[in-house]
């Protein structure tokens, strides 16, 4: 039986850092506030001209391409998740094809707010498993500081820019994608969303001027949610597969508060030490967020580690997957 397993991993930040020291020039705010409450010192913006999350992706895409040895015309499927395309349409994923030169992939979209990778591993999972593609590519890339208000001091220290892709392969070993579960509550609309720029509310000179083009969200809510809903779905996908927490080497949570990372950790009785955490310098980077910290912590995986990914985005959306690290 085919499963399906990351079989590589890659990302690129950009150069340019934007601390805390910086941040409280630009807007009412100071490190201390912000290290106390979000855990965030620093992130990277993307500062190139002309350039979006289609930059970020290629650079994640061809470290990929090479660290695995992979010729761009092997790839059969690329699934970009990003919540910040270059334009509303054509899909970043294709441009990051035609960058790439994937001459034989087919390329989409998702848009799954900061859960955007684990349900692109899910495709990419039931592509490969069905016999369908062998070699997909999942690239999450975000220019998150597009859509950042740097006048509004409650969200603007969270975000960062980032990009990350993994290469997921078929196998027939117990490896690889085991379970995922996910969830959705259109609900939560009012407390994570951007107000204008959709068809709803097309952009307008009044709605720039109301600044309705940034990301709204009300945190307490967001927080209340993002917690429960990440403990409860990492809890049931152990659950489904026989885990004890103790059978859990490793939880990727996605980056989005460092003390909604403590708590899911703390409430599912998970060690600190097992918690694999990279937002005190990078911010949130939202469907980046978790292959971005897979690989910038590669070097303490190992070979059959069993790693539960979480996260919570803007929907509400929310799961947990059980991978088995194969590289």
């Amino acid at each position: 039986m085919l499963n399906a397993r990351i079989s590589g991993i890659a990302s690129y930040v950009p150069d340019d850092i934007l601390d805390n020291e910086m941040l409280s020039k630009m807007v009412d705010t100071n490190d201390e506030w912000i290290t106390t409450r979000v855990g965030i010192k620093e992130r990277r913006i993307l500062k190139v001209e002309g350039a979006g999350s289609s930059y970020l992706g290629e650079k994640a895409v061809n470290r990929l391409l090479e660290s695995t040895g992979t010729k761009p015309e092997e790839v059969d499927l690329l699934i970009c998740a990003t919540s910040n395309p270059d334009f509303r349409f054509p899909s970043t994923g294709s441009i990051i094809v035609n960058l790439c030169g994937l001459s034989s992939a087919y390329a989409y979209d998702i848009q799954a707010a900061c859960a955007g990778f684990i349900v692109a591993l899910q495709d990419a999972t039931a592509y490969v498993r069905s016999g369908m593609y062998k070699k997909v590519v999942i690239v999450a890339t975000e220019k998150m500081s597009s859509m950042v208000n740097y006048n509004d001091r409650a969200t603007c220290p969270l975000f960062g820019d980032g990009a990350a892709a993994v290469l997921v392969e078929p196998t027939t070993e117990n490896v690889g994608v085991i379970d995922g579960v996910f969830h959705v509550d259109g609900q939560g609309l009012e407390y994570l969303h951007m107000k204008a720029g959709g068809s709803v509310k097309p952009a307008s000179h009044e709605s720039i001027d109301a600044e309705e083009h940034y990301i709204y969200q009300e945190g307490r809510n967001v927080y209340k949610h993002a917690v429960t809903d990440m403990l409860n779905s990492s809890m049931e996908v152990a659950q489904r597969n026989n885990l004890t927490i103790d059978d859990v080497d490793w939880l990727v949570p996605h980056q989005a508060n460092l003390r909604i990372i403590e708590a899911v950790a703390s409430r599912a009785g998970i060690a600190p030490e097992k918690v694999l955490v990279n937002i005190e310098y990078r911010g949130n980077t939202s469907a980046a967020s978790i292959p971005l910290c897979l690989d910038e912590h590669k070097d303490k995986l190992k070979k059959g580690d069993k790693i539960i990914l979480t996260a919570f985005g803007a929907g509400f959306t929310w799961g947990a997957m059980y991978v088995i690290w194969d590289i």
